[in-house]
C-alpha cells in the first residue's frame, strides 16, 4: 500500500500538485464554518449565517463547471490564478464590512464563492500528463479522493484554531491568503504552465453533452443526498445522547471510514470495467448505511458511522475514472468540476430534505434517507448501464504536441482528452 502511493508521490511535481492543490482548495473546504464563526462574531443570528453560507455554496455550484469550462479553453494559469485572487479580495471585502451593509456582504460573498478556481477538477486533468501509466493514474485519483477527507478533516480544526488564537475574521483572511498560495504554487509548476487541453467541438452543453457523464451525475447527485442528510440525522441522534461531543465523533468517524477505505482502494490494481465495480461499491454503500438505523448507544453508533464512510472515497475515486472515460474531448476540467457541482448540490438537497423528515419521525427516519438516496443512486447505474459502457481504452503512442515544444512523442494512453 505504501509502495504504491509512495511511488506517485516520489513522481515529478506530483507532491507539489497535490499539496498546492489541497491548500488551495482550504477557503472552499471551510466557507461554511467560516462564515457561520464570522457571523456569530459579529452578533448576527444562525438565520443570517445559515443564509451567506447558501449563498457561498450555490454561487461556488455554479462558478466551479463555468470556469472549469475556461481552464479548458484557456489553460490553467490563465483562469486559476485570476480566478484565486478574485475570490480571495471577495471573501476579505465581506471580512472588513462585516454585514454591517447586507447587500454588500451577500454579493462579497456570491463572488467569493463564483470565483473560486477549479483546483479539484484541475489536479485530476493533470495527472495523466505527470503519471503516463494508467494504473498510476486510477491510484492519483483514490490517493486524491483519501487527500479530500484529510483536508475536510484537518481544515475545519484550522478554522477553529485561527478564530479561537485571533479572531474569526483573521480566521477568514489568513486561509483565503494560504488559499491564493496554494494556487500560486499549482499554476506556476511546468504541468499546470504546459497543461492545454485537446481540441474541443464547439457546443454550447459542452461536458454535458456526453450520456455517460450524465448518467455519472445523476447518481451522484443522490450519493450527495445521502452523504448530506446523515448530517442532519446525527444531529437529532446526539441532541438526546450527549449532544455536540457525540455529534463530533459520528462525523469524524464518517471521515475516517471513507479516509480508510480510499487508502484500501488505492493500493491494489482492480479488474474489469470501473462501470461495474461503481455499481457494486455504490451497492456496498448503500448497504452499509442500514445500520445506522439500529441507533445504538453512541460507542457502537460511531463505529457504525465510520462503516457507513468506507465505501465512499473508493466510489468517488472510481467515479473519477469514469469522468476521465466519457468527458468529450477538450472538456476534462469542465467534466470534473460538474462532478463538484453536482455532489455538492445533492448534499444540499439531502440536509434540506433530512431536516423536515427529522422533525416529523426523528432520527430514526432522518437515518432511512441516506439509505434510500444510496439505493436510488444504484438503481440509475443500473438503469444508465448500457449508455455508461464504455470500451476499454488500451496505451498508445501519441504526439504530445500541445506540451512539447520538440513535438516528440512519447508513450501514454488515450483517454479522449488528455494534456
Amino acid at each position: 500500500m505504501a509502495a504504491g502511493y509512495g511511488e506517485i508521490l516520489r513522481a515529478r511535481h506530483a507532491a507539489r500538485l497535490l499539496t498546492g492543490t489541497l491548500v488551495g482548495r482550504l477557503p472552499n473546504a471551510t466557507a461554511a464554518i467560516a462564515i457561520v464563526l464570522f457571523i456569530r462574531s459579529e452578533g448576527g443570528s444562525y438565520s443570517l449565517a445559515g443564509a451567506l453560507a447558501a449563498v457561498y455554496g450555490v454561487a461556488n455550484a455554479v462558478g466551479q463547471p463555468l470556469l472549469g469550462r475556461l481552464v479548458d479553453l484557456h489553460g490553467q494559469p490563465r483562469v486559476q490564478l485570476p480566478a484565486a485572487l478574485l475570490s480571495a479580495l471577495a471573501m476579505a471585502v465581506f471580512a472588513f464590512s462585516g454585514t454591517g451593509a447586507l447587500p454588500l456582504a451577500c454579493a462579497a460573498v456570491g463572488a467569493a464563492g463564483l470565483f473560486t478556481p477549479p483546483l479539484e477538477g484541475g489536479l485530476r486533468a493533470l495527472w495523466p500528463s505527470v503519471l503516463r501509466r494508467e494504473d498510476q493514474v486510477h491510484t492519483a485519483y483514490a490517493m486524491d479522493a483519501v487527500a479530500q477527507e484529510v483536508m475536510f478533516t484537518v481544515g475545519p480544526l484550522l478554522v477553529t484554531l485561527c478564530a479561537s488564537l485571533w479572531s474569526a475574521q483573521a480566521a477568514l483572511l489568513v486561509l483565503n491568503v494560504l488559499g491564493v498560495l496554494g494556487a500560486l504554487s499549482v499554476v506556476l509548476s511546468p504541468p499546470s504552465r504546459a497543461w492545454r487541453s485537446a481540441p474541443r467541438e464547439a457546443h454550447w452543453l459542452g461536458a454535458l453533452r456526453s450520456p455517460g457523464l450524465l448518467a455519472l451525475l445523476a447518481a451522484f447527485l443522490f450519493i450527495g443526498v445521502a452523504l448530506g442528510s446523515i448530517t442532519v440525522a446525527a444531529v437529532s441522534y446526539a441532541d438526546d445522547r450527549g449532544g455536540d461531543v457525540v455529534y463530533g465523533w459520528l462525523m469524524a468517524a464518517l471521515g475516517l471510514g471513507a479516509l480508510v477505505g480510499g487508502v484500501g482502494y488505492g493500493a491494489r490494481q482492480w479488474a474489469g470495467s470501473p462501470e461495474r465495480r461503481l455499481r457494486v461499491l455504490v451497492a456496498l454503500l448503500a448497504v452499509c448505511y442500514l445500520p445506522l438505523l439500529l441507533m445504538p448507544g453512541p460507542v457502537l453508533m460511531t463505529v457504525l458511522a465510520a462503516v457507513s464512510g468506507v465505501f465512499l472515497a473508493p466510489a468517488i475515486a472510481c467515479a473519477f475514472v469514469i469522468v476521465d472515460r466519457h468527458a468529450p474531448r477538450g472538456t476534462v476540467t469542465e467534466a470534473f468540476s460538474w462532478l463538484v457541482t453536482t455532489f455538492t448540490v445533492g448534499a444540499s438537497v439531502g440536509t434540506g430534505l433530512a431536516g423536515p423528515v427529522v422533525e416529523w419521525g426523528g432520527a430514526l427516519w432522518g437515518f432511512a434517507v441516506p439509505g434510500a438516496a444510496g439505493a436510488v443512486s444504484l438503481l440509475v447505474l443500473l438503469a444508465t448501464g448500457r449508455v455508461l459502457a464504455a470500451p476499454a481504452r488500451t496505451a498508445v503512442v501519441a504526439a504530445s504536441s500541445e506540451n512539447d515544444p520538440n513535438r516528440a512523442a512519447e508513450p501514454r494512453f488515450s483517454s479522449g482528452d488528455r494534456a
